[in-house]
């Protein structure tokens, strides 16, 4: 049993798919119907390298960030994943790992902070995307936040087009209480949410 604050190693990031750019493009839809299947490990490994993983030897990620100062942080919330026991999961691009940050399954919580949006908890895994503003404030002042929402927009649709590459499912949910969605994820003070993106098979 993996308990809070254990690292959990994935799998290292495929470079190179089976299915062009254009044909995942082509056939992206939101889609808020997710079957009663589990993601693989390997799933989450490549969704999240696909959104913020170090692409660059000097550091860079897949999405591009103003001055490079990357004010993203991803969480993971696991319901069904074969080889991750439930729970809310950080992210950590540097070493391509998570962080176990709490042991429970809160897809219902986070279902109903997102104004019971049933979707969420039906999927598998959860990726919720946070931004501290501050990092990229300290450089650009009052334009910081138009350029994290430019990025978590880059992120997100990476992730999309990448569960479309593996054949998963999913869709952008930006309808919640902030507030009460911070609360369920226990995210640090200077954190932010900004969208939720249930991913499942369907």
């Amino acid at each position: 049993m993996v308990h809070a604050g254990e690292n959990i190693a994935l799998p290292a990031p495929a470079t190179a798919g089976q299915v062009s750019v254009e044909q995942v493009i082509a056939q992206r839809r939101s889609v808020r119907d997710f079957a009663n299947t589990s993601l693989k490990l390997s799933d989450i490994s490549q969704l999240l390298w696909s959104a913020q993983g170090i692409t660059d030897i000097r550091g860079l990620r897949a999405a591009p960030s103003a001055g490079a100062l990357y004010p993203l942080e991803i969480y993971v919330v696991a319901g069904t994943v074969d080889g991750l026991a439930q729970g809310v999961y950080h992210y950590d691009p540097q070493r391509h790992q998570l962080t176990k940050e709490d042991g429970a399954d809160v897809r219902a919580a986070l279902t109903a902070a997102a104004l019971s949006q049933a979707w969420i908890q039906d999927a598998a895994a959860v990726i919720v995307f946070t931004a501290d503003y501050q990092r990229t404030r300290k450089k650009y002042g009052n334009r910081a936040e138009r350029y994290v929402h430019i990025e978590v927009g880059h992120a997100a649709e990476n992730l999309f087009l990448q569960a479309v590459s593996l054949g998963l499912a999913s869709v952008v949910v930006g309808a919640f209480d902030d507030d009460e969605l911070a609360r369920v994820m226990q995210l640090p003070v200077e954190l932010r949410p900004l969208l939720l993106m249930p991913v499942g098979r369907n």
